[in-house]
C-alpha cells in the first residue's frame, strides 16, 4: 500500500508543481490573455406603468439571450487586473406584464453592453485555481427596437404602427469569478455579474415606460495567456 502511494505521489507531485510554476509565469504583472466564452444575460425586470393614456398597470417584461463573448485581461500586478468584455449584440423580446400579462410579444431590441472591470485575484500568482472579484462599468447601447402589431393594438388602437426607442445608459457591474490553469498557456474561467441598469422606453405615441432591468450574466469560457 505504501509503495502504491509512493508511486502515485511521484507521478502527481511533479505535475502539480509544473502547473503551479505555469500559473506563476502566466499571472504576473505585464502579462495578458484572451478568452472566448458564452454569456447568458437574464434581466430581472422591475417595470413601471406605461404613461397615460394606457390601461392602468400596463407593464413589460424582458426575455433572456445567450451570445459569444470575447474577454481580454491585463495583469497590472500579481493580484490586480484590468478586464474588458465585448461580444455580439444580445436580442431581447419584450412581452406584456401586469395588467396585460399573457398578451404576448410587444417588440424586441438588440443591446451591446461592453464592460470594463478592475479586478482583484486571490491567492498567489502560482496558484492553479484563483477566485476573483471585480467592479465594472457597463455602457448599455440599445438599437434596432421593433414594435409588434400587438403593441400597436394595446396602446394605439386604430392608429399607425407604434414604434419605440430605449435610452442608452451607463451602469455599475460587480463581478465574482474563478480561473483555473489547464496547461502552460490555456485556462478555463467562469464569472457571474449583475448590472444595476435603469432605463426608459419612449413610444411614438408620446407615452413612456420606466424599466429597471438589473440583468444577471453568467459566462463560461476557455482562454489563452500570452
Amino acid at each position: 500500500m505504501k509503495n502504491r502511494f509512493s508511486t502515485v505521489s511521484k507521478m502527481f507531485v511533479p505535475m502539480l508543481a509544473a502547473a503551479a510554476s505555469t500559473a506563476a509565469s502566466a499571472q504576473v504583472a505585464g502579462t495578458y490573455s484572451l478568452a472566448a466564452a458564452f454569456n447568458k444575460i437574464t434581466p430581472h425586470v422591475e417595470s413601471g406603468d406605461v404613461s397615460a393614456p394606457a390601461l392602468p398597470g400596463t407593464k413589460a417584461d424582458v426575455g433572456s439571450d445567450t451570445e459569444p463573448l470575447l474577454i481580454a485581461t491585463y495583469m497590472i500586478s500579481g493580484h490586480v487586473s484590468l478586464e474588458a468584455a465585448i461580444g455580439l449584440p444580445y436580442k431581447h423580446d419584450l412581452t406584456g406584464a401586469g395588467a396585460i400579462a399573457g398578451t404576448g410579444k410587444l417588440g424586441s431590441t438588440e443591446v451591446l453592453p461592453p464592460t470594463a472591470f478592475l479586478q482583484y485575484r486571490f491567492f498567489e500568482a502560482n496558484a492553479v485555481i484563483r477566485p476573483f472579484v471585480g467592479l465594472g462599468i457597463t455602457y448599455a447601447y440599445f438599437r434596432k427596437e421593433t414594435g409588434s402589431a400587438q403593441l400597436t393594438a394595446l396602446i394605439n388602437t386604430g392608429g399607425p404602427a407604434t414604434t419605440f426607442r430605449i435610452d442608452n445608459k451607463w451602469a455599475a457591474t460587480p463581478q465574482i469569478g474563478i480561473a483555473a490553469v489547464l496547461d502552460r498557456k490555456w485556462f478555463a474561467s467562469a464569472a457571474i455579474t449583475k448590472t444595476y441598469l435603469k432605463t426608459a422606453a419612449h413610444y411614438s405615441t408620446g407615452q413612456s415606460l420606466d424599466l429597471r432591468l438589473n440583468p444577471i450574466s453568467i459566462n463560461m469560457g476557455i482562454g489563452y495567456r500570452f
